[in-house]
């Protein structure tokens, strides 16, 4: 019996201290070694990467829409994690909301986990629910291993998970500080938004008056005074808002405990290039001007905003109303689970960036916010979860090839830079066409 079961040797690896050339040991679905690139190792495998190709640690996307079991014509954790596979995405943690029933409390994540055990190509884990009048649940479900609860603080966009209000907000806030969890927010203001210019037809210019920045703002500023107040963790959802920035880096200088992430649609487009009608633009908050964009940038440089995740919210090109291109009418989400690091990598290099900096706001950073202890790190000691990259590959989109259900997403069309040519979970190919190999997470769990 050889030592190890793989070794995997790279001339370039983003490891836990920068960018070096290794050969990293797989024993067990678990890195034991990081050695040198030439050094003698006995393994069953021994392989090594092409020379444009870099060894990462895959992906961690804490921010995905799943929407199974009960809306599963938008997505299934079949196809999702499948897309999640196939752009080096290997743990993904699915939001309580759009599936049906939402996961709200412990029963609910019982369906949820039945559903997803047959099915996950990647590690999955999951968010519990803050609503209106679970409170007695949340202490239930941070138990029975949710990494945290998702609330919004105006309509989601579906009716059985409804917003919670400042009073509501704040026994939410108490309960979970009391166990040390965390609530992660849909910060934008409900009031704001009611009185802001309705969405007009197919002009995004009126989508964008119709979601002011001054929403984000107000709503953010709320959920620091009450984190503040109940010594809650919080976390600030889908940052699209560069307002926000010193809001939140003042409030760390405060001592509130509070991190924050962006999406790579925020940090790929710009208002000013959406045509009217375009609405597989569509997303809540949504995305703003050119000079916005580059604040956002901005604020990971400086490390005001800690992660980069999907918010991959798709659905049915019905609802999406391509055909009326309606901003008013149609649904509100962006597909792109697959496409986010070759997105985030090719906006990134343009700015000065290194893969260094995209593994840690992809992939270190969401592991470390949700507490998976042996994710998102090439290092001794965590899952061997890995994405090869070839980082100076170009490709075009074609949405027709993406492994998400339906064939819709912004970046259609676009050229990006990036391939990922294999991703492995735990030291083993992720194979497409064999039968799935991912596990269902719990917090707390190495």
């Amino acid at each position: 019996m050889s030592a190890l079961d793989l070794v995997l040797r790279a001339r370039r690896m983003v490891g836990a201290n920068g960018e070096q050339a290794a050969a990293v040991g797989v024993r067990d679905g678990r890195i034991v070694v990081i050695s040198p690139y030439d050094a003698d190792l006995d393994a069953d495998a021994d392989l090594a990467l092409a020379d444009d190709e870099v060894l990462l640690p895959g992906l961690v996307d804490s921010h995905v829409h799943v929407n199974d079991p009960g809306r599963t014509d938008w997505e299934g954790f079949t196809s999702a994690t499948r897309a999640a596979a196939a752009g080096g995405v290997t743990t993904i943690i699915d939001m309580p909301l759009n599936s049906i029933p939402p996961t709200c409390d412990v029963p609910a994540l019982a369906l949820k986990r039945k559903t997803a055990e047959t099915q996950a190509y990647v590690d999955v884990g999951f968010w519990g629910g803050a609503i209106p009048g679970n409170v007695p649940e949340l202490r239930p479900l941070h138990s029975a291993g949710v990494f945290g609860f998702k609330c919004f603080l105006l309509h989601s966009g579906v009716d059985e998970f409804p917003a919670l209000d400042q009073a509501q907000l704040e026994d939410a806030m108490v309960e979970i500080s009391d166990f040390d969890g965390l609530l992660i927010v849909h910060a934008e203001d409900a009031h704001r938004i009611d009185h802001a210019p309705p969405p007009d037809g197919s002009s995004y210019a009126a989508f964008l008056g119709s979601r002011p920045r001054t929403a984000e703002n107000v709503a953010v500023a709320a959920v620091i005074r009450l984190a503040q107040r109940t010594g809650c963790r919080v976390h600030i959802l889908h940052v699209s808002s560069a307002d926000v920035l010193p809001l939140i880096a003042q409030a760390r200088d405060n001592g509130v405990r509070i991190t924050a992430e962006t999406c790579p649609h925020y940090l790929s487009f710009t208002a000013e290039d959406i045509p009217d009608g375009a609405t597989q633009y569509k997303c809540c908050p949504p995305i703003r001007e050119a000079a916005n964009r580059e604040l956002l940038w901005d604020g990971l440089r400086d490390g005001t905003i800690d992660l980069v995740v999907s918010d991959h919210s798709p659905s049915t090109a019905d609802l999406k109303h391509l055909d009326t291109g309606d901003f008013g009418t149609a649904w509100g989400g962006i597909a792109s689970l697959q496409l986010g690091l070759p997105a985030v990598w090719t906006e990134a290099r343009r700015r000065g960036f290194t893969l260094t900096d995209v593994v840690r706001w992809m992939s270190a950073a969401p592991a470390a916010q949700t507490g998976l202890g042996t994710k998102g790190r090439i290092d001794v000691g965590y899952d061997a979860d890995l994405c090869v990259l070839a980082p100076d590959e170009t490709f075009t989109v074609d949405a027709r090839q993406l492994h998400h259900k339906n064939a819709i997403t912004p970046y259609d069309g676009r050229t990006l830079t990036g391939v990922v040519r294999s991703t492995w979970l735990r030291g083993v190919p992720v194979d497409l066409a064999a039968d799935p190999r991912g596990r269902l997470l719990t917090r707390g769990e190495r």
